[in-house]
């Protein structure tokens, strides 16, 4: 058996290789992005690596790539994230944060509030996206972003926290 694995893994590692120019993890070798994000329910077009924890109440538009190693969070009030966005890898977006449970030893409950991602939505490389935050249309947030505020329709933003951008910037 571990040598049809190993024979299997080999001759997939081969073929993404020589079509993609790409070496990915042993899921995302035996199953489809496409098809993980069919079986999800998300809109057509749109692709999820393997490896993408998804939780709870998830809504995404169409023709949306979700990169290696994301977290959507949708388990504190619904996530939606629109159409023709790029979600890059290792980005995490949350609906629910434990901060006020930890503090208080489990006194208060977990805060829930849903977020939202425009359509055309791009979020760099290990951004994060705090409970409750709006992301309009068209909003471009850098690589290593903490997001803890809204970002309007065509905002740039960027830091840590993630501040808006002037528009010739």
């Amino acid at each position: 058996m571990d040598d049809e694995i190993e024979a299997l893994q080999s001759r997939r590692q081969a073929d993404k290789i020589a079509r993609h120019n790409r070496r990915v993890s042993f899921g995302d070798l035996v199953t489809d992005r496409w098809q993980n994000a069919r079986e999800y329910g998300f809109g057509e077009g749109t692709s999820c690596y393997d490896n993408v924890l998804i939780i709870g109440d998830v809504r995404v538009g169409q023709h949306t790539w979700i990169g290696p190693n994301v977290i959507l969070d949708g388990s504190g009030g619904g996530l939606e994230i629109g159409d023709h966005c790029s979600i890059s890898a290792g980005v995490q977006i949350y609906t629910h944060d434990t901060v006020q449970r930890s503090i208080t030893l489990g006194k208060a409950p977990v805060d829930q509030s849903p977020t939202r991602i425009g359509h055309g939505v791009y979020i760099g490389p290990n951004a994060i996206v705090a409970r409750g935050v709006t992301i309009g249309d068209k909003a471009v947030i850098g690589a290593m972003s903490f997001v803890n505020g809204d970002v309007p329709a065509g905002g740039r933003a960027w830091g840590c926290p993630a501040r808006l951008q002037p528009e010739n910037e």
